[in-house]
Parts: structure tokens; sequence; C-alpha cells
């Protein structure tokens, strides 16, 4: 999988967040004791946990002799890269989770964890820290369900006509989930942001979505018509994508919302999106081999 680091510059928004116009600031006065703003990683620990945790699995597989440049597929099927035989065939559904704390080289690592940096400290004020890490898992589980299906039911094959066993890795699937997420909630009339402010970001966020699925296509295109090895996997990035907005379809922001609204309807997005990539597990193992 492959991600551009061509992402929106994250604007972080806190619970307490207090929005003033001018006129409101000089009627106030001077305030005597300015709250500091609190450190990004007070505001969303989820994300620097989520890209500490995909760059330590990173130096453990290199430790291991893994290439930090270019490793073989073996080598990472190793650690857990996803492939729809091993699911389909073996039985190793873990690999669905596993794959997107797995990548391709220091390059790829860089990239998706940049993306992962700039969305996620948008995101998780809105989704709260436990939100953002149930985004991250589902969609990117989202993204690998469906890269599975259509790498068993279309297969790649080579220039003898044999089938190519495809090898998935990386956090971009996640990475499009929440994405697809944010375009949802900024959305909400409930956040108190201004209207312009809130359209700018989720421009930001549609034009990060839009620009990455055509450069993943067209680099698809460009390898196949030049025999070139590399290859993104757009399926992963699509599937995390629509996982993402179906996840937000009941979702409302932290921010601005009741506690007890916000709670239950991340009860009820988590509960329907756990359900729904149960059955579609479910469906792609009674695929014919």
């Amino acid at each position: 999988m492959g991600s551009s680091p061509s992402t929106p510059q994250p604007e972080i928004l806190s619970p307490d967040t207090e929005y003033q116009s001018s006129a409101d600031r000089a009627d106030r006065g001077p305030s005597p004791a300015e709250r500091k703003p609190r450190p990004s990683w007070v505001v969303a620990p989820a994300t620097y946990v989520l890209i500490a945790i995909n760059c330590l699995v990173f130096l453990v597989m290199v430790a291991n002799h893994v290439s930090a440049f270019s490793p073989a597929p073996e080598q990472l099927m190793r650690w857990g890269a996803n492939n729809a035989q091993s699911v389909l065939l073996d039985g190793e559904w873990v690999r669905i989770v596993s794959a997107m704390f797995v990548h391709v080289g220091i390059i790829h690592l860089a990239t998706n964890m940049w993306c992962l940096w700039n969305l996620g400290l948008l995101a998780e004020p809105l989704l709260g820290s436990a939100g953002l890490v149930a985004a991250y898992v589902l969609t990117g589980a989202a993204g690998n369900l469906l890269s599975v299906g259509v790498n068993w039911t279309w297969p790649d094959h080579d220039s003898l006509g044999n089938v190519l066993s495809s090898v998935g890795a990386g956090a971009s699937g996640a990475v499009f989930g929440i994405a697809g997420v944010l375009i949802l909630l900024l959305k909400s009339s409930r956040l108190p942001v201004p209207l312009e402010e809130l359209r700018s970001l989720r421009r930001s966020v549609i034009y990060f979505a839009g620009l990455n699925l055509v450069i993943g296509f067209s680099v698809n295109f460009g390898s196949n018509h030049m025999g070139s090895a590399l290859h993104i996997d757009n399926m992963a990035h699509l599937g995390g994508f629509g996982g993402g907005l179906l996840l937000a379809t009941p979702l409302v922001p932290r921010i601005g919302s009741p506690r007890q609204t916000f709670l239950t309807r991340r009860y009820l997005a988590v509960g329907m999106m756990v359900g729904v990539l149960v059955l579609f597990g479910f469906y792609l193992a009674q695929l014919p081999g």
C-alpha cells in the first residue's frame, strides 16, 4: 500500500476550545491568566501511540534482518502481511489486522505515519482516543478484507498466465478510513467552529483522499504497462475509505455534543461496523476456491 504525504496540516481542536469574536474579546478585556495550549500528544495520545506501534514493529523487523528499504514478500508474510490465499485457504484471519502495522520499507512507513499524524491530530478530538483506535482498526480491516476479496476473485497473472500471490501491508487503508470519518464529521453543525474554517478543513481532507486515490490508480496503470513490480493496493484504500464513511454515519463529534449522546452514537457506530465486517468476512469465507 502507498500513501502520499500530501495531507492537510492539522488544526488541533479540543473539547474546551472556545471561539470568540474580536468584539467579545475587547468587551471582556485582557484575560488575567491566558490558558496555555496543551501539547498535541496530550490532546491526541492515541495518534502517537498508533504511530509508535507502527514504528516499533518496523524497528523489530529490521533488527531481525528484514530489509529497511525493499523487504521481500516472504519477509513481509512472516511478520503478518495480508494475502488472500493465506487468509481464505489457511484461515489466517489475524492478517486482516496485523497487516495494518507492517510496512514495505522505511519510505512506506514514513509517508503513512506522516498522513496518520496529520489526520489523527484532527480526528482524535472529534472521536476520542478510543474512537480513533476503533476507526483505525475497523476501517483498516475493511480495506484489507476488500483487498482479499478482490485479489481472490480477480487475481493478477504474470506474463505466462500464472496466478500471482499478492502481498499487502501498510496503514494506508486505515488512514483513508480516518479521512472518510472526517469528511462526514466535519459537516456537523454541532461543532463550535466558524463555518468557513470547517469547510476549509473538510475540503483539505477531500482533496487528500481524492488526490491519493488518483495517484494510486495512476501508479498501478503505469506499472502494468511498463512491467514494473511497484503495486499499490488501491482496494485497501477504497475499502478503508468506504468503511470510514460507513462508520461515521451514526457518529456525532465529541466537541459540541452531550457526552452521553456522543458515547451512545460511538457504541452504535462501532457495533454496526463490527457486524458488517463479520458478515463480509463470513461471505468471503464461502467464496469458491
